[in-house]
């Protein structure tokens, strides 16, 4: 006989069987609630030494595959548990092990291993041979692992056979597994549910945490219920037997993390194929967008391959109500204008046909038909029926076996899998278990319900924008925003405006809540940059009411959204409805919040100043909404339509309670004093590639990825803020330059220091946002949800990261104040310098300038928070390392007084019991005399059997062993009764002391939103810092100029630019040219009219130049020897080939799009790119469109900029222009093969136009055939020749088109002349003068002629 296994966790591994989920899905057939027998019943197995496993079967190989086990005795604790018969189903042939040795020759080998005292076969894989101890270790199904010695075991190899069974998806079971068990609920037996405490952990017994307790409560819920049974419990009968059998069974649950079972010696348990059936749809409702439609279509075309074959025919048979005959809830077909594709109206002949589960199970989906269920179902997700296609399709599950689509998880991969699913495009709708087993029963008897199935509610929806944590997530710095958005008709006050958006933008994860208001042109031109910029992963709109331009620009700007539809008024509220809706939740939050940190007299105090004013308990941020009427009307309404969502994700009042409500920049009705910013619209994010590239999308090669050197998340974060707006106004600019400057030279070493520390800090914003929405129990995470996870000890543990990260920020920032001795920076000394405390500043502002309560808001000013004590105060509290590994707190003395109260009484008891002991030591006479506990009787009073004669009567015997013998006597039974109460006050005391701790916590809520704040700061200007010496060659901090006047040309000089971004090495062979560019100041031109040859340059110059005035805008350095710049207000850039089909709009059009928006938008300050404008057209269009919009900027905006164009009369047209400067990007032609010139490209800025384009020439390199070169050069000299430019005459006569141009000024200047001597209006002396400047003029003509 093999040795003992060691002990397993104390649980049957058919405690719960596969049946239970089936019947729950299935209608009873019969009237009694008990089981009808199994043909081949089996006791229970043993609890004290079972284990989990994918195999268990008949202890005795010889006998026959389906014998049943032998009995085995159960333990005291299995007596109340009802025995479920086993099913027993062979697997593949076993072979019996012969006696011989065995080594490295069976390594990989699938083995079954016989335990005697579970009296089971296990199956598992041999992994490895130890040669030194002869043995090989065994790794089972359960991933445990054991070494054994092959020649003292009973085991049987597993013959690797082709299976009988058919595969349900390509690679899903292992070749030795013939069909499994599944352990699931009564809604689940063998668990025992406990009402889940606030921030506490169930007291659960789990598989696989090894738990040794009592499991008396492993009964079926059906237990003293009589004839109505709990309807989720249903047995087998014959012909269920056969279809279980002929079946095929998939592997439960997922690749990873499946659920432990059993594969052989028990038949599942399934329902009948009764006409009831629960079935599922193809048709699945039709999205009103093609993105929104996304997930829902997918819920209805997820059947592929075998899984059609499976269940395809149902739903044509059944459930034509989901076909054809489809209505919503409403009964409104979908041809109806009002039709609701979210739900579904269920025939009431259909609803007569289900059993208690499956009516229940229904009523959830037919009203979210647009969502996939989590069903919560014991510790595990069940999804069903088309829900359970995406499950197998997107997470890889395996269905379960039997007609009905069927797959799950458990508990612990919820996260994993919701966050899969909802970044696919997904809704989600979680069902959560809100009652145990036992409450049901209880309800049954004291209430006489009739219900048969728990409780269950919908406690989240979560989607794209409203995920708030997961492993991707977690890894991804960038926000996932969701975004509102409306349109309104009224135009903002003094503006025009040819429509007006608002919009609410919020950050879940990080509770920012961005609100504006704005006008806009006919092309959206506002709201597409502000879509660039933010890349919102969900929009969330009124219904049919967003214009067709708007609706162009939200599918143009973004990157598949998932895209809500609300009804509106009802759903999208308006401003009036969103007011008073705000009102009145948001009072009710804030009082909450600040009466617990204002003494009586001064909330007193508030409370009258917010009377005064009338607006109630609002952020800063919705007061000025409010108080701007009209002009923030659309605002408002956003935040309905936002809260109203949220509503529904169970995230309102979690996010409105500590929301960081901010003002966006581009809102219409700011002034301009509160928009410090550059404009960089949706075209300059594109074709500057600031965040994203023009080849796959992501963050390489951009100016982001350049910049980005920051440690934090928070950092990340930040700076992409910075670069989509960067500074306008010069002192900003300087004052950011001096911080950046004063992080470097002699106090980089600080700096770097500083980074190092910050390295290994979370995200500290998103995890501050999860501890103060988990200071109130809500959605998932209500008192009344029933997890079996454990979800306190997560929870602690997220609690004690975010204090150590927020001592770790506040040790860091005051390592680095050392620096403050030598810099003379306002931005680090504010950053830096303790200051009062954020509290004290909201005080002290309520109570004497009557401003409106905002606890949101990030206060300037008042330096960085000084948090020491309050840091010190969680210190004193409770241990961390300790609580961190054990998962729950322990407060030190002091700390809780109603903790202190409950330790003392037990303290009391207990010292009572001691003093007991030694009164009974007395009264019998032996010292010897002690307390033991056996099992879970505790202070049994000992007593040696020499004293028995002297054991009073009323003594109650409670166990014995060999010479001695236990009592209880009638004090301890009193005082155990104390102390018994005493401690389940203490545990009570203990399980809400996190959420007592995390109150406190939260009070401080704005001390450590300043302290993230400042840490982020920091860690940008750090990056800033450090990121110029990435740049090849030179750096220089640029000289921003001030405009002394409105006349005063705007200046760009710089010398011996180089490109932020691209580096020799990236370049291949050859370096980088750098070049020296000045546009506009004093004396100069204003524009650059740049030629040149096809692959030249041109278009990395103009990219070259927006991405230096970026840079120095946002406060960096510059790869330059010199730079000066007048600040830009505005970059236009437009480059690049590339139409809007789903827009209608093709390449030319968009073209000119852009440049009419540039037109119409551009200023003195702004700064215009332009690349081959007119490309599109024919050669005169498009040469006259050129040259009439250059004409505009150079003579009327007036603005600094560059024109690159192949157009060369252009250069004709404007070399005499003052405000114009002729360059081209250099050259060397040589000949090449025939008439193809080879051309070499210096790639270096030089005076003066180029007469060709040699495009011939990047046909050649390009690779085109030696024949087609040869034609095309000769086809260009040929056209060249025809529009009157040929090449040599071009060349030559440069010097004559000046003479031309003289010649023509000479005409000009004879006409001026006539025309005033026939108007009388010049003297004759003024006309001789003249007469002979011209005469003068003209010999020297003639000369050079």
């Amino acid at each position: 006989m093999a040795p003992s296994r060691r002990q397993s966790n104390g649980r049957s591994p058919i405690v719960n069987q596969q049946r239970q989920i089936t019947a729950f899905f299935t209608k009873r057939t019969s009237s009694s609630p008990s089981a009808s027998p199994s043909p081949s019943p089996s006791p229970t197995l043993s609890k004290q030494n079972s284990k989990f496993s994918s195999s268990v079967s008949n202890p005795n190989p010889s006998s026959t595959p389906n014998s049943s086990p032998s009995p085995t005795t159960p333990s005291p604790f299995q007596s109340k548990s009802k025995n479920r018969p086993l099913l027993v189903i062979s697997a593949s042939p076993l072979t019996p092990n012969d006696k011989r040795s065995y080594g490295d020759d069976v390594v990989g080998k699938r083995i079954r291993v016989f335990w005697p005292l579970d009296k089971a076969w296990y199956e598992g894989t041999v992994k490895s041979f130890d040669k030194v101890a002869n043995k090989h270790l065994v790794q089972y199904e359960d991933d445990e692992e054991e070494l054994l010695d092959l020649e003292k075991e009973k085991f049987e190899w597993v013959q690797e056979t082709l299976k009988k069974f058919k595969r349900l998806r390509r690679g899903a079971l292992d070749s030795s597994e013939a069909v499994e068990i599944v352990e699931e609920e009564k809604d689940v037996k063998g668990i025992k549910p406990v009402q889940r405490r606030r921030g506490v952990k169930a007291v659960v017994e789990d598989e696989e945490n090894g738990g040794d307790e009592d499991d008396s409560s492993d009964e079926d819920w059906g237990k003293n219920v009589g004839e109505e049974a709990v309807e989720e419990v249903m047995d087998l009968d014959e012909e269920e037997e056969e279809h279980v059998v002929k079946g095929s069974k998939g592997k439960r649950g997922e690749k990873c993390g499946s659920r432990k079972r059993a594969s052989e010696g028990e038949k599942l348990g399934s329902a009948k194929k009764n006409k009831g059936g629960f079935k599922f749809s193809l048709v699945e409702p039709t999205s009103n967008n093609a993105e929104s439609g996304k997930a829902s279509n997918e819920l209805g075309n997820a059947l592929t391959g075998d899984a059609t074959e499976r269940f395809g025919m149902r739903e044509a048979v059944k459930f034509r109500f989901l076909g054809e005959e489809r209505r919503d809830a409403k009964r409104r077909r979908p041809g109806d204008a009002n039709y609701d594709p979210r739900t579904l109206y269920l025939p009431p002949d259909f609803l007569k046909s289900l059993s208690g589960g499956q009516r229940q199970w229904w009523e959830f989906k037919s009203k979210h038909m647009d969502k996939v269920l989590f069903f919560k179902m014991g510790k595990f997700y069940e999804l069903f029926e088309m829900d359970a296609h995406i499950g197998a399709k997107e997470l890889d599950l395996q269905y379960m076996k039997g007609e009905q689509p069927h797959c799950g998880f458990p508990e612990k991969n919820f996260s994993m899998n919701l966050e899969k699913l909802a970044r696919k495009g997904y809704r989600v709708l979680v069902v959560e278990q809100t009652e145990t087993p036992e409450q049901l029963e209880l309800r049954r008897k004291e209430k006489g319900s009739k219900d048969k199935v728990v409780k269950r509610e919908i406690c989240a929806v979560v989607t794209k924008g409203t995920l708030t944590e997961g492993e991707m997530l977690s890894a991804n710095p960038d926000a996932s925003y969701l975004m509102a958005v409306t349109e309104g008709c009224q135009r903002l006050a003094n503006q025009n405006a040819d429509r007006i958006f608002g919009v609410c933008v919020v950050d879940v994860t990080t509770s920012r809540i961005i609100l504006g208001q704005f006008g806009d042109d006919a092309e959206c031109s506002a709201l597409c940059c502000l879509l660039s910029e933010l890349r919102p992963v969900e929009i969330v709109k009124p219904a049919k009411q967003l214009s067709p331009e708007t609706e162009r620009a939200l599918l143009r700007h973004t990157r598949n959204p998932l895209v809500n539809d609300l009804v509106p008024l009802l759903e999208f509220w308006d401003a009036e409805k969103t007011v008073h809706e705000f009102k009145s939740s948001y009072s009710r939050i804030v009082e909450e919040s600040v009466s617990g940190s204002l003494n009586e007299a001064n909330l007193d105090g508030l409370q009258s100043q917010v009377e005064e004013n009338g607006m109630g308990w609002l952020p800063d941020v919705l007061s000025d909404l409010v108080k701007a009427g009209e002009n923030g009307s659309c605002a408002l309404s956003a935040l309905g339509g936002t809260i109203f969502y949220l509503k529904q994700a169970f995230l309102d009042e979690t996010l409105l309670r500590f929301a960081k409500f901010e003002l966006l920049p581009c809102s219409g009705f700011a002034n301009i004093v509160s928009k410090p910013y550059m404009v960089l619209d949706a075209a300059a994010l594109e074709n500057l590639e600031i965040f994203e590239n023009s080849r796959n999308g992501d963050s390489s090669g951009t100016l982001y990825a350049q910049l980005n050197h920051c440690v934090t998340s928070i950092g990340k974060r930040l700076l992409k803020t910075w670069l989509a707006r960067p500074l306008y106004h010069p002192e900003s600019i300087r004052e950011r330059q001096d911080a950046v400057g004063g992080l470097r030279g002699v106090n980089l070493a600080f700096a770097l220091e500083f980074r190092k520390a910050l390295s290994r800090l979370p995200d500290m914003e998103r995890l501050l946002a999860r501890v103060f929405a988990s200071s109130e129990a809500n959605g998932r995470n209500a008192n009344k949800v029933v997890l079996y996870e454990d979800a306190a000890k997560k929870q602690l543990q997220e609690f004690i990261s975010v204090l150590r990260g927020c001592e770790s920020m506040a040790q860091s920032c005051s390592s680095l104040s050392v620096i403050l001795e030598n810099v003379e920076s306002r931005v680090l000394h504010h950053l830096l310098t303790l200051g009062m405390s954020s509290f004290d500043f909201l005080s002290n502002m309520l109570l004497k300038e009557s401003s409106l309560v905002s606890l949101s808001f990030t206060y300037a000013g008042v330096g960085l928070p000084n948090i020491d004590s309050v840091i010190n105060h969680f210190k004193d509290a409770f241990d961390w390392v300790e609580a961190n590994n054990s998962g729950r707190i322990i407060p030190h003395e002091g700390v809780d007084l109603e903790y202190d109260s409950a330790c003392k009484k037990v303290k009391e008891v207990e010292s009572s019991l001691t003093k007991h002991l030694k009164n009974q030591q007395k009264l019998l006479g032996d010292a010897s005399i002690t307390y033991v506990t056996i099992g879970k009787e505790a202070y049994l009073l000992e007593v040696p059997e020499s004293l028995r004669e002297r054991i009073p009567h009323d003594y109650e015997l409670r166990s014995s062993k060999k010479g001695f013998f236990r009592y209880w006597t009638p004090s301890i039974k009193k005082l155990l009764g104390e102390l018994s109460q005493a401690e389940s006050e203490k545990e009570s005391m203990l399980k809400s002391i996190l959420q007592r701790l995390i109150g406190r916590f939260c009070e401080h809520h704005n001390k450590w939103r300043q302290l993230v704040s400042a840490t982020a700061e920091l860690d940008v200007l750090i990056s800033l810092a450090i990121a110029s010496e990435y740049y090849e060659g030179p750096t220089s901090q640029p000289i921003i100029l001030d405009s002394s006047s409105p006349d005063e040309v705007p200046c760009f000089s710089a010398k011996s630019l180089g490109h932020p971004v691209l580096r020799s090495d990236s370049l291949g062979k050859g370096t980088f040219v750098p070049n020296e560019i000045m546009i506009g100041g004093s004396g100069h031109p204003s524009f650059i009219l740049l030629t040149g040859p096809n692959m030249g340059g041109k278009s990395t110059l103009l990219r070259q130049v927006c991405l230096a005035v970026i840079l120095a805008q946002v406060g960096a350095d510059v790869p330059a020897d010199s730079f000066e710049l007048s600040p830009v207000d505005r970059i236009f850039v437009r480059m690049g080939a590339k139409d809007h089909i789903m827009a209608g709009q093709s390449t030319f059009l968009t073209e000119l799009s852009e440049t009419a928006l540039m037109l119409s938008s551009a200023t003195r300050n702004s700064l215009v790119a332009l690349d081959e404008l007119g490309r599109g057209t024919s050669t005169s269009d498009g040469q006259a469109i050129a040259e009439s919009v250059l004409q505009h900027f150079v003579h009327k905006v007036q603005c600094r900029g560059m024109f690159s164009t192949h157009y060369h009369r252009l250069a004709v047209d404007y070399q005499n222009d003052p405000k114009v400067l002729l360059c081209h990007m250099g050259c060397r032609v040589g000949n090449g093969v025939g008439d193809v010139e080879e051309v070499t490209f210096l790639y270096r800025l030089t005076p003066g136009a180029c007469p060709r384009s040699y495009g011939v020439n990047v046909a050649r390199l390009a690779g085109l055939p030696e024949s087609v070169l040869q034609k095309a050069a000769a086809k260009s000299r040929e056209f060249e020749t025809t529009y009157g430019k040929h090449l040599k005459t071009f060349e030559d006569n440069l010097y004559n088109q000046s003479w031309v141009g003289e010649m023509v000024e000479f005409v000009r200047k004879f006409i001026d002349i006539t025309e005033n001597f026939s108007c009388n209006k010049s003297p004759e002396s003024t006309g001789a003068s003249f007469l002979t400047e011209l005469q003068h003029r003209a010999q020297i003509l003639l000369q050079q002629s």
